[in-house]
């Protein structure tokens, strides 16, 4: 039996605005640690990945907040939200006045999630589903919040991020310290203490940085 992702997330989440972005509402889980364990615990069945798209993670919400502290960054350009999980960086770069925004993620339950918070902001986020890395993209922006959480995942963007930059694209990633953030190739931007979810995260603000990868 398939489940409808829309009556899914509307079933588990709440519209409600995170703490460092008030600007911006999303349908989010009310208590992580539960939503995680129905995850992987009922619904393993119907094949439901972890569902990031339910919390604002500390990267995507300093990201967030960049953007929307500095619109002239994607004021009128082409911009892809790479990783979207929830569409909110995506949101703050079509508030911040970009031309035109791509939220792109390989689970399929994002979409819906990315659908439904664009709505609740009232902006137009366009998606796909396509894997992207090491490929050419339309855009002049690349946003990226919270991607160095895994050695494997990390090994495979560093060096897409970095031609992409050699092609005069800017990369922009948000980070509160994973363990895989390739610090040598990023010059500083900006930094933000993000309140976050204790059940997700080692404590209950995470000091988030805002990077731009360099060549």
């Amino acid at each position: 039996m398939r489940t409808d992702s829309e009556i899914f997330i509307r079933a588990n989440t709440s519209p409600m605005t995170p703490p460092h972005v008030p600007e911006i509402r999303l349908h989010l889980a009310d208590e992580a640690h539960e939503l995680w364990l129905k995850t992987e615990e009922e619904l393993a069945e119907i094949g439901l990945p972890p569902p990031f798209w339910a919390f604002a993670w500390a990267g995507g919400q300093g990201l967030a907040r960049y953007i929307l502290d500095h619109p002239d960054i994607v004021a009128g350009k082409r911009v892809l939200d790479f990783a979207t999980g929830s569409g909110l960086v995506a949101i703050a770069a079509k508030m911040a006045g970009a031309a035109k925004v791509v939220a792109a993620d390989i689970d399929p339950w994002t979409e819906t999630a990315v659908r439904l918070n664009a709505g609740l902001n009232a902006v137009e986020v366009d998606f796909t589903a396509a894997d992207l890395i090491g490929g050419k993209v339309e855009a002049d922006i690349l946003l990226a919040g919270d991607v160095f959480y895994d050695s494997g995942f990390a090994t495979a963007i560093v060096p897409w991020f970095e031609a992409l930059s050699r092609q005069g694209i800017t990369v922009l990633v948000g980070d509160p310290g994973r363990s895989y953030l390739p610090k040598d190739r990023l010059d500083f931007c900006a930094v933000y203490q993000v309140p976050v979810t204790r059940a997700l995260e080692d404590s209950e603000v995470k000091k988030t940085t805002v990077w731009r990868f360099t060549v």
